[in-house]
């Protein structure tokens, strides 16, 4: 009987002119730096809509405060309700856009 133990990374290549494997890390520091930012907006913006809005941003910010561990569709929701909120008060919302794009850069979303 044979068992077929690995550790670490496996990899399968297969046809000519591979060169090498393409790594896609998230930097810790980037997500947490981009998440600040974007908490940070938020909070500005909340004094600039209605109540209603203010408590979907605050749903909306409990699932983005999870970063990585948030569900994937989950966390693009959020991002998008917070976004659109943001788009449709004008200018006021710009920085929360801004931050939503480089949240969601960093997280690979």
């Amino acid at each position: 009987m044979t068992d077929n133990v690995n550790i670490g990374e496996q990899y399968n290549i297969r046809g000519k002119h591979n060169v090498g494997k393409i790594e896609t890390n998230y930097g810790t520091a980037d997500a947490q730096a981009s998440l600040r930012e974007l908490i940070e907006a938020v909070h500005v913006l909340r004094g600039q809509v209605s109540a209603a809005d203010r408590q979907v941003i605050d749903e909306s910010l409990e699932t983005v405060s999870r970063g990585k561990q948030a569900e994937p569709g989950k966390l693009r929701r959020a991002l998008g309700n917070i976004a659109g909120i943001a788009t449709v008060v004008g200018q006021v919302g710009a920085p929360v856009v801004e931050a939503v794009r480089k949240v969601m850069t960093a997280l690979g979303n």
